[in-house]
């Protein structure tokens, strides 16, 4: 049988988990990772990889669900795994707290995650500024060392790995019979799509190994993740901010609210800073279209616009990828425009 060759655009999370996902699932697919950055220059690098879902406004509450489901248990599964050190996978549990009581006080994730239930007075009153709050047990992925293990995985059952900008897809497809795209932000140039924009995330390292358990203000802005190598400490969700630089001011404000939740950090030591861009969307793009190229009409598998979900939905949305580029494969392609 002919092998059919499949091009993977994009080396973060996203990318990774669906170019292994199709490697190790399709044998006759012979299947190629593009991209100009690899671990650990990639966005995802940067992630505190935290599993803990937003709701896209638009996508079936059940889609979104099972995304999340299907990526918590596969982690789960790798965190219960002798390979759990090598991929930096683990559970972690703590807190979510709100000023307000939130509409929604039971999100629809709260039964896929561990020991969900409502934080009680008493641990309310270590956060006097917040009224409610949201106890339960995750799992946190450290792309630090799970991207480069995905990516042995991937070259283990023959993966190939070009590192090179894709700036046009029709080129892209006389060379392929298939493309799925995970390029992320850099889809608002490569496909024209404006509804991608950049979230500049500004983080801080810090050195408090005494910490365990995290802390998340619900509004998103600050966050407190112990890991294993550093406590992520952040953060700012700044939309169509495309600054790499550090900013001085974000970094103070960062400190500012992180050790008003957590008293502890004034005594950490800064160890580094790190500065990256979601590639936020209101709603992620996970649906395939067709190039016409050289009289073929290509399959487009697209994933892409999970902001800061990245990692909380990679290897659900990748499954879904999967079944498109394979449904893709079985069908008859529609007729190439000349």
């Amino acid at each position: 049988m002919k092998r059919v060759k499949v091009a993977v655009v994009g080396a973060g999370v996203v990318g990774l988990s669906t170019a292994v996902c199709i490697a190790e699932t399709l044998p006759y697919c012979s299947v190629t990772l593009i991209s100009e950055k690899f671990s650990p220059h990639t966005t995802s690098d940067g992630a505190a990889g935290i599993l803990l879902p937003k709701e896209f406004p638009d996508i079936p509450l059940e889609w979104q669900q099972q995304w999340f489901k299907k990526s918590f248990e596969y982690l789960l599964a790798i965190a219960d795994s002798p390979q759990a050190s090598d991929a930096g996978v683990y559970l972690s549990s703590g807190y979510q707290i709100f000023k307000d009581v939130p509409r929604d006080k039971k999100p629809f994730w709260a039964d896929l995650v561990f020991g969900f239930r409502y934080m009680t007075d008493h641990e309310l009153k270590r956060f006097p500024d917040h009224k409610f709050g949201q106890a339960f047990t995750t799992l946190k992925c450290e792309c630090l060392s799970y991207l480069p293990w995905l990516e042995q995985r991937f070259i283990a059952v023959g993966g190939r790995i070009i590192h090179e900008k894709v700036t046009d897809l029709h080129k892209l497809a006389l060379n392929y019979d298939a493309i799925i795209n995970c390029s992320g932000l850099g889809s608002r140039a490569l496909l024209k799509d404006e509804e991608v924009y950049p979230v500049r995330g500004q983080i801080l390292k810090l050195h408090a190994p005494w910490l365990k358990n995290f802390i998340r203000d619900g509004d998103g802005n600050t966050y407190i993740y112990p890991g294993i190598r550093f406590v992520s400490v952040g953060g700012t969700r700044q939309a169509d901010d495309w600054r790499m630089e550090l900013d001085e001011r974000d970094r103070e404000g960062i400190l500012e609210r992180s050790v008003r939740l957590e008293p502890s950090l004034r005594a950490a030591a800064i160890l580094g800073e790190w500065v990256g861009l979601r590639p936020a969307r209101e709603n992620l793009r996970l649906e395939r279209e067709y190039v016409n190229v050289g009289g073929r009409a290509v399959p487009l598998v697209h994933n892409y616009g999970h902001g800061s979900c990245g990692v909380t939905l990679s290897w659900g949305t990748a499954l879904d990828a999967l079944h498109l580029l394979r449904k893709s494969l079985l069908e008859k392609p529609p007729q190439a425009r000349l």
